[in-house]
């Protein structure tokens, strides 16, 4: 039985679609540097996986993947929704200095663009001598806004978040480029976009070579809605609703594509010397959290700071680097995934980051760095802000949060700009965020206060929107 090693740490760190590296000093040659695998599903809560709990939805590669590194138990993701999150993790800065804060649909129907002077870890590892790639969504910006301008050689998957609900689309983009889909045309149905996502993934590892080493960023799109997928036969016999079936049937061809990829490392002889991590960008969403309990025990789902819209599974798989059966309950958070890489790869992190490096965490050397919190925001996206009677703004901020030590503090605000007071939670004997204790703590409400005061630059152009 592997023995399991406990980390825990008081103060919040952390790191985000893991990364668990190990002894790769400063200075290492190319050939000599790991490649690194980030999946990210979108909209699974950490209770989806059997490695977190879940007996309804069969997930074994995914499973196998925690026994054999690294599972952890207090991971958070950049923010509660897609885009913000996917900023958080790419730029190691959280949603206080993103430019990107909430969902949000521009005058041209599409996302925001991330500005391009924001450095992102493939273009850091792509200096260091990465050959770089991204299969899936990309969700950052439309046309000239795409990951080919962010870092990435190769790119292939959705640019748009409303355009990836939609799991047979008309085009996808190949490196910038709009590639029609003949098979989708005028409403059929005839490539599923995940198995078009999973040949380019298998693509570009077949593509790899042995003196070059590789970063490849998998943003696939499911379990997100539409909840559609050619077959749900392995939960066909449920007496589940439609949506349940699918649901599950995604999940678990999500987990029997991870189990290829791992097969293909292999068989090419990578599997040694390649980091896989496996996260989620935000929380399910409420009616899953309901039926498979797919946020755990937590209080809220998607859209919400609460733990169960930034709670995340986080998984980091390194053999002969990260010791298996390993579980840390340290908190983590997808902005320490930027620093953390860097380190692993020998190339200096940049200054300002809001993300720390956990290297020393995970190959088990003293001197691991802390900080005193973790930070949150998000505005919520009105949808309606252009029908007639609408009165509500087109965006507002929402609520921020607040995660230091043991203390959870969530700071609701409403469309008309009103702040409540701060709620407090103490994780360590409520880890479901049953019972507001601001009242009885008013030293750590204060705080918490100072801390809003310091955590956000107001540089975000779109966050809140004005005219």
């Amino acid at each position: 039985m592997h023995k399991k090693r406990l980390l825990f740490s008081g103060s919040c760190i952390i790191l985000l679609a893991g990364l668990c590296f190990s002894g790769t000093p400063a200075g290492k040659t190319v050939s000599e540097k790991p490649n690194i695998i980030l999946i990210l599903a979108d909209d699974m809560g950490y209770g989806d996986l059997g490695c977190y709990g879940q007996q309804m939805i069969h997930t074994p590669n995914i499973d196998a993947l925690a026994r054999g590194g690294m599972r952890f138990t207090s991971h958070y993701t950049g923010s509660t929704v897609c885009a913000p999150s996917r900023e958080a993790m790419l730029t190691g800065k959280h949603t206080g200095h993103t430019a990107i804060r909430g969902n949000f649909l521009t005058d041209q129907q599409e996302d925001p663009p991330m500005p391009s002077e924001k450095v992102t870890v493939a273009e850091l590892l792509k200096s260091a001598g990465y050959h770089t790639g991204l299969v899936g969504k990309w969700g950052l910006g439309g046309e000239q806004h795409g990951p080919e301008k962010q870092g990435f050689d190769y790119s292939y998957g959705y640019l748009d978040q409303i355009q990836a609900h939609n799991y047979y689309p008309p085009f996808l983009y190949e490196n910038g480029r709009k590639i029609m889909l003949p098979e989708n045309a005028d409403g059929k149905e005839g490539a599923y976009s995940h198995h078009l996502f999973v040949q380019k993934t298998m693509q570009f590892l077949g593509n790899t070579k042995k003196d070059e080493p590789f970063f490849l960023y998998l943003p696939y799109t499911i379990p997100h809605g539409k909840h559609v997928i050619p077959d749900n036969s392995a939960y066909a016999d449920k007496n589940w609703p439609e949506q349940m079936k699918n649901y599950a049937a995604m999940i678990s061809l999500l987990d029997a594509d991870i189990g290829r990829i791992l097969q293909t490392l292999k068989e090419k002889g990578l599997d040694k010397n390649t980091l896989i991590i496996f996260t989620s960008d935000n929380g399910a969403n409420p009616a899953f959290g309901k039926f498979f309990k797919s946020n755990g025990a937590s209080r809220g789902q998607k859209t919400s700071l609460y733990e169960g819209g930034i709670r995340g599974p986080l998984i980091a798989n390194w053999a002969g680097k990260i010791e298996p059966g390993t579980l840390s309950a340290q908190p983590t958070a997808a902005w320490d995934l930027l620093p953390s890489i860097c380190e692993a790869a020998g190339i200096k992190a940049p200054a300002g980051l809001d993300g720390i490096s956990l290297y020393n965490n995970w190959t088990g050397k003293p001197g691991q760095k802390e900080r005193p919190y973790l930070y949150w925001e998000f505005y919520t996206y009105n949808y309606d802000w252009a029908k007639p009677g609408a009165t509500l703004p087109r965006n507002w901020l929402d609520c921020r949060a607040v995660r230091m030590g043991k203390w959870k503090a969530v700071i609701k605000s409403m469309p008309d700009g009103k702040i409540n007071p701060p709620e407090l939670y103490d994780l360590s004997t409520d880890a479901s965020e049953t019972t507001d204790v601001a009242a009885a703590n008013p030293g750590t409400v204060k705080q918490v206060e100072e801390i809003l005061k310091k955590a956000t630059v107001a540089d975000a152009s779109y966050f809140p929107y004005k005219k």
